[in-house]
């Protein structure tokens, strides 16, 4: 097996198949891209300041969306996929809370945006942040 065979097959295993009705062939996502949605719709949730402690709000729009896929891993078994997203919280905040938010988020998002079924959000706090001027 070359080279290119062996980047295609390993591109192909990252590859999800979209439950698509179509006539014209197959969808799929990468499997970054679904962490990177799942990494943008996190953020959005209040309380969470960033996202494995190398994405704040303000890194974001630095380095662009591909860093949101950072802390957040993805698999997929029997076309279901779960979600494993490592966060920093906002100090002062309630951890099960905005987790509970975070996981109704990120299942949410991911089904409306994919039509694939989010079997898992699993949550892990990395740490507590304060906010910048205390």
């Amino acid at each position: 097996m070359g080279q290119e065979e062996k980047q295609t097959a390993k591109e192909e295993r990252k590859l999800i198949r979209i439950p698509v009705e179509g006539q014209f062939g197959k969808v799929g996502i990468t499997e970054e891209v679904l962490a990177v949605m799942a990494g943008i719709a996190a953020m959005e949730v209040r309380g969470v300041a960033s996202i494995n402690r190398t994405a704040t709000r303000q890194l974001i729009a630095k380095l662009g969306m591909k860093s949101l896929a950072d802390g957040v891993r993805v698999s997929e078994k029997d076309g279901a996929v779960s979600i494993r997203i490592n966060l920093n919280l906002d100090y002062g905040v309630s951890v099960s809370d905005v987790s509970q938010k975070v996981q109704e988020k990120v299942k949410a998002s991911l089904e409306n945006m994919t039509g694939l079924t989010v079997e898992a959000v699993d949550v892990s706090i990395a740490g507590v942040e304060l906010a910048a001027g205390r």
